[in-house]
């Protein structure tokens, strides 16, 4: 399709699932486990991972004789359980979805989060939404870094210059934009400021095969 991007990339937490606040949920239960009390700041600094950050930042409050690699594995133990009961989808998130599906748009989720967190929300949806997942276990070098969206690209044997990705991150957005990606941000803790390339929105609600269609349009003129 000469007219559009050659396929459009999702992130998981926060941008395809309103996973953000049962992250907050399963860190604030472990770290009050040794009497910390996580904070949305604390949260905030964790945002997008990778999850090896969160289990530093964990042990480096609680400095106990357990390791990080063991709060990383206690807080995914306990996401699994939640995104397992029914991970709750972003607004406009599956309507953006059907909508490119019906526009033969190649889609496909890539997560900064484990294997088993993204299997455990492609079962909460319908099958077949995508056309393949790439988890943190699927790359050697996980988000800020560009791989996983490289990847990707690679994956539909297209040029990642004339792909879309959709993220709510900073580190997902360093990732996406280090890519050589066009990139959508729809953040909801923190600031993202647009630049080139690079469009800041409020809801996927704001987007559709036609708009989008035109903001390709609009960045070929950059």
């Amino acid at each position: 399709m000469s007219n559009f991007f050659s396929a459009v990339f999702f992130d998981m937490d926060g941008l395809f699932v309103d996973s953000e606040p049962l992250w907050l949920e399963a860190e604030t239960e472990l770290m009050a486990n040794f009497g910390y009390q996580w904070t949305q700041e604390d949260q905030n600094f964790c945002l997008g991972g990778p999850l090896s950050k969160v289990g530093e930042f964990m042990f480096d409050r609680v400095k106990n004789d357990h390791s990080p690699q063991y709060f990383t594995d206690e807080v995914v133990s306990l996401m699994t359980k939640k995104l397992s009961a029914g991970a709750p989808v972003m607004p406009g998130a599956m309507e953006l979805l059907s909508n490119l599906k019906s526009h033969e748009v190649p889609t496909a989720l890539v997560s900064a989060s484990p294997r088993v967190l993204v299997d455990a929300v492609l079962k909460s949806v319908p099958q077949h939404s995508f056309s393949f997942s790439l988890s943190a276990d699927d790359v050697e070098n996980p988000k800020p870094n560009p791989e996983a969206y490289l990847k990707a690209a690679k994956k539909f044997g297209v040029e990642i210059r004339e792909c879309l990705v959709l993220e709510d991150s900073p580190n997902g957005v360093k990732a996406a934009t280090a890519s050589g990606a066009h990139t959508i941000a729809v953040p909801h803790f923190v600031e993202i400021l647009p630049k080139e390339r690079l469009r800041v929105i409020k809801s996927l609600q704001e987007l559709d095969f036609m708009n989008l269609q035109a903001s390709y349009a609009q960045d070929k003129l950059i």
